[in-house]
């Protein structure tokens, strides 16, 4: 298949005459080498192959798109033309994502269709999935039914693979209706919803979706029979908390089975924030013991929920107590639970004892936050934590230990809580 057609159907986007009359021109990415040193200069690092007159010179192409230079790319293809060469299928497929990712859509639908209706090319679904996200982030849904239908229609042996990329390029970019209308089409074809699409689809209803749609998208999933995922477990579990329904999400981790152990202690912790964020602290203890009787050890994020429950109910014994057990399973503490200290004694005006805590701490350690984000969707920041992450990224030339970032801290609060009279 020769470059002549290609050359036919895809007008130059920028004419060469035109670059070289305005050098200045945002597209001319200053002044770029012109293609024939371009080509000359791959072939001598190897990076262009040729054989049988077929070229493959799809990395050039794929580099020229990152830099925004696809009036280079088509110039390529001129220079290629006029030398005899011909573009083999990778190369056609990467100036098409690269004519994509610009935003020209006409010249890479172009290729697109010549490809797919005049040769044997077997689009790989990696590309199909690119260009389907190209056209998805300019809000082209229209080009992704397009191309969606091209495939069903002449690429029929791809359906199985074609149908979860498009469900997610319309998940992706918020248009859940075209992903539930997608997913309808697929079934009625008689294809199975797969666990990787079953669980794309559920994670998208989680970020963009009402609790309703949500809840509809997991009850499909369990009757499909596939177990939710992790990322769809977080997704669930980020939704009910941002809307406040912890009971909901107790249920529905228990209806998850918190027995699995391939997802470690997620559903554990998860279960113990959703009684930790209602302050049901005898709750929250007996569902701790019977984590320890199920064999699950705790973890930093484990010791951290309860520690900033305790903190904030002042339960100082209770978080003496979770802080020995943390020594005992060998577990380091970090920011979060050294804020859980540091803000339950000085909200009770106890700074001056802080140091009978921190003695049995390594407070000599470099501060890290290794907690569960999840967590601060809940139950938030302690100002400890919030105040020393703000201070460590301001202050990034010195090297910070928690007890310097106690001691800066101490001092801060001391002199918020002056009085200056005025005579």
């Amino acid at each position: 298949m020769g470059p002549q057609w290609l050359l036919r159907i895809t007008p130059p986007v920028f004419s060469i005459t035109s670059l070289k009359s305005n050098p200045s021109s945002p597209n001319s990415n200053n002044n770029p080498p012109p293609p024939r040193k371009i080509i000359c200069q791959w072939n001598k690092v190897g990076r262009i192959l040729a054989r049988d007159n077929l070229v493959d010179c799809a990395p050039l192409i794929q580099t020229l798109g990152r830099k925004r230079m696809s009036h280079v790319a088509h110039q390529l293809l001129l220079e290629m033309n006029s030398q005899g060469l011909i573009p083999n299928t990778c190369t056609l497929s990467a100036l098409m994502l690269c004519y994509a990712d610009n935003g020209l859509f006409p010249q890479a639908l172009a290729i697109w269709e010549e490809m797919l209706y005049t040769t044997s090319f077997m689009p790989a679904i990696q590309v199909v999935s690119k260009f389907m996200d190209a056209c998805g982030k300019m809000g082209h849904f229209h080009l992704v039914n397009k191309i969606l239908d091209q495939v069903i229609l002449h690429r029929f042996n791809l359906l199985p693979q074609v149908y979860p990329v498009a469900i997610s390029c319309f998940g992706k970019h918020g248009r859940l209706d075209l992903m539930e209308n997608t997913l309808k089409e697929m079934v009625s074809k008689g294809l199975p919803i797969d666990s990787a699409t079953g669980n794309a689809f559920l994670r998208h209803c989680s970020i963009l979706g009402s609790l309703t749609e949500m809840e509809n998208a997991y009850a499909r999933l369990k009757r499909s029979r596939h177990l939710i995922e992790e990322e769809g477990i977080r997704a669930m579990s980020l939704a009910y908390i941002k809307e406040g329904k912890f009971y909901k999400l107790g249920a529905f981790l228990n209806g998850v089975g918190l027995g699995r152990t391939n997802l470690g202690n997620l559903l554990w912790n998860l279960l113990l924030l959703s009684y930790a964020a209602n302050f049901k602290m005898k709750t929250m203890q007996r569902l701790f013991l019977k984590m320890l009787d199920s064999g699950f050890l705790p973890d930093l994020t484990t010791f951290n929920i309860r520690a900033l429950a305790f903190s904030r109910m002042s339960m100082f014994w209770d978080l003496h107590l979770s802080l020995e057990h943390m020594k005992h399973e060998g577990v380091v503490p970090d920011l979060v639970t050294y804020g859980c200290v540091v803000d339950a004694y000085l909200n009770r005006r106890l700074g001056r004892n802080l140091d009978f805590v921190l003695n049995n701490m390594n407070a000599d350690d470099s501060p890290l936050v290794l907690t569960d984000p999840l967590v601060f969707e809940a139950l938030g920041k302690g100002d400890f934590q919030s105040t020393s992450e703000a201070f460590v990224e301001f202050k990034r030339q010195k090297k910070w230990t928690y007890r310097q970032l106690i001691a800066v801290y101490l001092k801060r609060q001391f002199r918020k809580n002056q009085v200056f009279w005025n005579y």
